[in-house]
């Protein structure tokens, strides 16, 4: 294999507008979505490209931390960096300066998001394969060398994730069936907070018409019969059959989520998502028990490894909802879905990247470690701005074939 070696690495600030009303929830309502994409240059002419998603306003912040991360990675080559990226990963997000802003979320975490998933589509491109290929080809060994296990030793040793790789390494075919089949979606696009009623109506026959069987809405209105209306419009038209889910995007305090979340489950809700503020640990526990069996979803907010394993120990959360855009890439995204699968959660990502990178990892998270394969969320406002846009048929997405994450851009 020809050695491959970083050259350059630059940061771009890349924005863009969305319709009136997308991307809409009770706390975000700016009308822009962006990306800090980290562009890693090499000696052969291939670039391994990474992104991270903002709404607009602190995206070049991040750029400018991603050119402070990136620095250390000139000259290294790509087979070389990722022997042992646990320990690379882990030096990336130690720095010492940068440390202190955080440690281990925030903007600089972020920006370590964008730099580790570059890596990584790099290193992909390289072997001529997507990620889930490059992923599932390799050792459980060469898994656990690529992941830092620091703070969680407790809930997860570098011993169990190997164990859980190995455990279903035997009967990996019984599940290799899905990328054929593809992984099902669920459209989070028909029901935006600031979409008016006839409009959620209509967008969820439209959904339901292109064979998306399960839907989000957007709650956390301060009029809550408004979203008690739109929820009995959602079930309406999605019929009983259809999961539909509810995310309040952390807008209500413990006593108000306790209410609506009682109100809300005359709907038959598959879960409720971001009920409360994302570091009250203590809330979604207690909430948790007081509105049982309705379960909940989070990891939009939830920035590292740590929190995910507190909250997990805590019983604060049903569904785990990693994000490699959010945690420090693609790596600390395996760490949490390992971690999670040991507890019994089942991990349905947030796809805050529209599902480029995702469709990946849940392929490997399935295959390698036998998580479930619910369904992954789908938003498809950046499409026409992706080199290879996550392909969907049906309320299914197809298995991605191109080399790398899927995450490229086209040129502005």
């Amino acid at each position: 294999m020809k050695a491959i070696t970083i050259t350059r690495a630059d940061a771009q600030d890349r924005r863009f507008s969305l319709h009136s009303g997308a991307g809409s929830d009770a706390i975000h309502t700016s009308g822009e979505y962006a990306f800090a994409v980290t562009q890693l240059h090499t000696d052969c002419g291939l670039t391994g490209c990474g992104i991270t998603l903002t709404m607009g306003n602190g995206n070049r912040a991040v750029c400018d931390i991603i050119d402070r991360l990136t620095a250390t990675l000139v000259g290294r080559e790509i087979e070389e960096l990722m022997a042992q990226f646990g320990t690379v990963s882990k030096r990336l997000a130690d720095d010492p300066a940068l440390r202190w802003l955080g440690p281990h979320k925030g903007v600089v975490h972020l920006a370590l998001a964008s730099v580790v998933n570059a890596c990584f589509d790099l290193w992909a491109k390289s072997r001529g394969v997507p990620l889930w290929r490059l992923l599932l080809d390799l050792t459980p060994a060469q898994v656990v060398a690529l992941l830092d296990f620091s703070y969680i030793e407790d809930a997860l040793s570098k011993e169990d994730a190997l164990a859980i790789l190995n455990l279903h390494l035997p009967d990996r075919e019984t599940r290799e069936g899905i990328l054929r089949s593809g992984y099902p979606g669920y459209d989070t696009t028909v029901g935006w907070f600031m979409y008016e009623d006839d409009r959620v109506r209509k967008n969820v026959q439209i959904a339901l018409a292109a064979g998306f069987r399960a839907f989000k809405l957007k709650v956390g209105s301060p009029d809550g019969d408004r979203d008690l209306r739109r929820a009995a419009i959602l079930r309406e038209i999605a019929g009983p059959d259809c999961r539909i889910m509810f995310d309040a995007n952390q807008q209500w305090r413990l006593h108000e989520a306790e209410h609506m979340c009682h109100a809300l489950a005359a709907f038959n809700p598959y879960w409720i998502e971001e009920p409360t503020h994302p570091d009250d640990i203590e809330a979604h526990r207690s909430l948790a028990a007081s509105i049982a069996p309705i379960r909940l979803a989070l990891g939009e907010h939830v920035p590292n490894r740590v929190m995910f394993k507190n909250f997990m120990q805590a019983g604060a959360v049903h569904f785990v909802q990693a994000d490699c855009t959010r945690l420090a890439g693609v790596a600390e995204f395996l760490t949490v879905s390992l971690m999670a699968r040991k507890f019994g959660l089942p991990v349905v990502p947030h796809v805050g990247d529209m599902g480029q990178i995702h469709q990946h990892l849940v392929l490997f998270n399935h295959i390698a470690m036998g998580h479930e394969a619910i369904f992954l969320e789908h938003i498809h406002h950046l499409s026409n701005y992706l080199v290879h846009p996550a392909s969907i048929e049906r309320g299914v997405y197809k298995t991605p074939e191109a080399p790398g994450l899927s995450c490229d851009l086209k040129a502005e």
